[in-house]
């Protein structure tokens, strides 16, 4: 999903600093004249560092004396939720840039709408919090244990593969084993694939494709159980998929 306002800056785009997971439907919406430069962070892979791509985002906006060129930094989802956004803004400032931020749509809302699922149905769900699973040792551990057990939506950004530590983290913070959990990997594009289960079956779930979000609570039972693609249920492993 793609704000309009971010499609029309896109496309008239001159140069655009890029996040891996970006799509490329996305990426074509640029002119085919500009410049494009991945500079993105993958987990377990040498990439680009933070201080490069301030620099790289200093050095174009710096050379561009007319201002005539169109500069984008382009991350997935939106940037201001779990992205680099706060950074990137402080290093602009720093050097005197001027610029605009684009809010983007958050990997929560666009995994809720795929799902058909209200984030804080009133029914169920008294608030929603965004969390993020990939977090230094403890951190995770101590935000769930602050929350409360019931009344709440977890959109848990990040989730990794390794369910099992989260299913653990999440039982040990109070959770019960039959709360409902949602995963959609890829939501919204063509690959977008959906497992609807429990706290207790959450670690049969196989490794899926990121970008990936986990919905816990109350929520997540009245998901769809179809969408694009073949669809079945497991009544072994506990899955709907």
């Amino acid at each position: 999903m793609l704000t309009r306002k971010a499609w029309n800056v896109l496309r008239r785009a001159d140069v655009v600093l890029h996040d891996a997971l970006v799509s490329k439907e996305i990426l074509e919406i640029a002119p085919a004249s500009a410049a494009l430069y991945d500079v993105g962070k993958r987990c377990g892979a040498k990439s680009v560092t933070q201080e490069e791509i301030h620099a790289l985002l200093i050095g174009y906006a710096s050379a561009d004396d007319s201002g005539a060129q169109t500069i984008v930094r382009l991350q997935g989802g939106d940037p201001l939720i779990f992205g680099r956004a706060g950074e990137e803004i402080s290093a602009l400032r720093a050097a005197g840039i001027e610029f605009e931020v684009i809010p983007g749509v958050t990997a929560a809302s666009a995994a809720a709408a795929s799902a058909q699922i209200a984030l804080t149905d009133r029914r169920v769900a008294a608030q929603v919090v965004f969390l993020s699973a990939h977090r230094r040792e403890g951190e995770l551990e101590k935000d769930l244990k602050a929350l409360p057990r019931t009344g709440i939506t977890l959109a848990i950004y990040m989730p990794g593969s390794n369910y099992e530590r989260l299913a653990r983290t999440l039982r040990e913070a109070g959770f019960a084993g039959e709360t409902p959990c949602l995963v959609v990997s890829q939501a919204t594009t063509a690959q977008e694939t959906m497992y609807r289960t429990d706290l207790a079956s959450l670690t049969k779930l196989p490794a899926l494709p990121a970008p990936a979000l986990l919905v816990v609570g109350e929520v997540a039972a009245t998901a769809k159980t179809e969408s694009a693609g073949a669809l079945a249920e497991d009544p072994a492993s506990g899955l709907e998929v």
